[in-house]
């Protein structure tokens, strides 16, 4: 048998149900490949070596039992208070819905990953818990907010992690780690303990290396089967503008190949309202998040940070009902626009990771922060509530990974994954299966 932690989710999982793999070894082996590879990355910022045990001493034999999952610094726990990657404790400890559903599927949680500071941001390159490196290559960001999760999955150190995505952070840390990552239609997975609960533009979502694994995690988040189909004779919406605009070329180039690898009929679509659904979505994230914030957590943040927020809190009632009007049309639009495909298509992020030390990436419109355009490719799913997910398509000449975000209507998870399988084997899983080598190997060399 390969090492454990190489093995996929359903594979471990089959593996102990078969008494094939000892669920004690697996766990030890997750602390010590945690010990051994996470250094540079800094993904798992918290271990539960005790909890984790005594989970297992009680875990049900339900469809995880015995493996271990990671979970982002944002959920509750019977013994951890969450922090949004802040100093300070977001929650009081507790259950969150999260927890009750990996714990009655006998899954074992063996630490906490990285989160971008308050989650508000697409890098991870700011954090209470310090930078959080990527698998490929840890002088560059693992992305944002839920880094952390991507990471420790592109590493081995996990076979699956939770993640939210409140304006793209399953998806976008998924691109940056060449992972698999889910953002559910809005309310599929019970938001109760998450920190972010109150926000309309947030969804929980799995993290694993590829499809079958996500579906499974997925499956069991959400605590219901996911409707499985034919990925193969799908529709596919391509709005050029402004979701195939201004991108690195080698990324606009491996979404494309991805799409005619597919085979799916291409169907040309506009989107009317889409030039302001980046600042929609910046708005609508700022006033639902703007309310948690206190003036003693404000004054700790970050310095870049606490200005941008100051500058929000100038925003006026008028430009808020502008966005609430933009992201009505858009609904509308979106609904629309599923009359003509099946799924939505284009690239998760507009460039590759950038480095840690300096998170601007060089697009043909010039250097440019990494956020705005990130925020551009994800936030329209946060704004109508579909899903979404992001699919490794090819390696950058950089050695950074290049994905592909399908979107389809609300409620049609299951065809994400149905078309993401379907994409994976059109490529002879040449993307889902390749694999970093760990940090130190990379730093030896350099």
């Amino acid at each position: 048998m390969s090492h454990p932690q190489d093995l996929s989710l359903r594979e471990q999982a089959a593996a102990i149900a078969s008494g094939a793999l000892n669920p004690a070894e697996l766990l030890d082996a997750t602390f010590a490949r945690i010990e051994e590879r996470d250094g540079a990355l800094n993904s798992v910022v918290v271990r539960f070596p005790d909890e984790a045990r005594e989970m297992l001493a009680e875990a049900p034999r339900g469809p995880l039992y015995g493996v271990p999952v990671l979970v982002k610094d944002m959920f509750r726990l019977p013994w951890y208070a969450p922090h949004d990657g802040a100093p300070g404790v977001a929650a009081p400890p507790g259950e969150s819905a999260v927890y009750r559903r990996l714990r009655d599927a006998g899954a074992v949680i063996a630490g906490i990953t990285q989160c971008h500071y308050w989650g508000a941001g697409s890098t991870g390159h700011v954090s209470a818990w310090g930078p959080c490196g990527n698998p490929w290559n840890p002088a560059h960001c693992a992305g944002g907010s839920s880094g952390g999760s991507a990471s420790a999955v592109g590493a081995r150190l996990a076979a699956a992690a939770v993640g939210t995505d409140g304006g793209g952070s399953v998806r976008l840390p998924s691109a940056y780690c060449g992972v698999t990552g889910l953002k559910v239609t809005f309310g599929a997975i019970d938001g109760e303990g998450y920190t972010h609960g109150f926000s309309d533009m947030g969804a929980i979502g799995p993290i694993c290396r590829d499809a079958a694994d996500a579906r499974l995690f997925g499956e069991v988040l959400t605590g219901q089967a996911l409707t499985r189909g034919d990925g193969g004779p799908l529709r596919v919406g391509v709005i050029r503008d402004p979701w195939w605009t201004d991108l690195d070329p080698e990324i606009e180039r491996a979404c494309d190949d991805a799409l005619d690898a597919a085979g799916w009929q291409r169907v040309e679509l506009s989107l009317a309202a889409a030039e302001h659904q980046q600042a929609a979505a910046l708005v609508c994230l700022t006033v639902q998040s703007l309310p948690m914030i206190s003036a003693e957590e404000l004054a700790e943040a970050d310095p870049i940070l606490r200005a941008l927020t100051k500058f929000e809190l100038t925003l006026t009632p008028a430009i808020v009902h502008q966005a609430a009007r933009v992201r009505s049309l858009l609904r509308r639009a979106v609904a629309d626009a599923f009359t003509r495909c099946d799924v939505l298509a284009w690239p998760t992020v507009p460039a590759p990771a950038p480095p840690i030390e300096n998170p601007t990436v060089e697009l043909p419109s010039g250097r440019a922060p990494a956020d705005p355009g990130n925020l551009r490719q994800t936030g329209l799913g946060n704004l109508t509530g579909i899903p979404g997910i992001s699919v490794p398509v090819g390696l950058h000449s950089s050695g950074l990974p290049m994905a592909l975000q399908l979107q389809a209507a609300w409620g049609d998870d299951g065809r994400l994954f149905d078309a993401a399988e379907h994409l994976e084997q059109a490529t002879g899983r040449e993307f889902v299966d390749a694999a970093p080598e760990p940090a130190a190997a990379q730093s030896s060399r350099s």
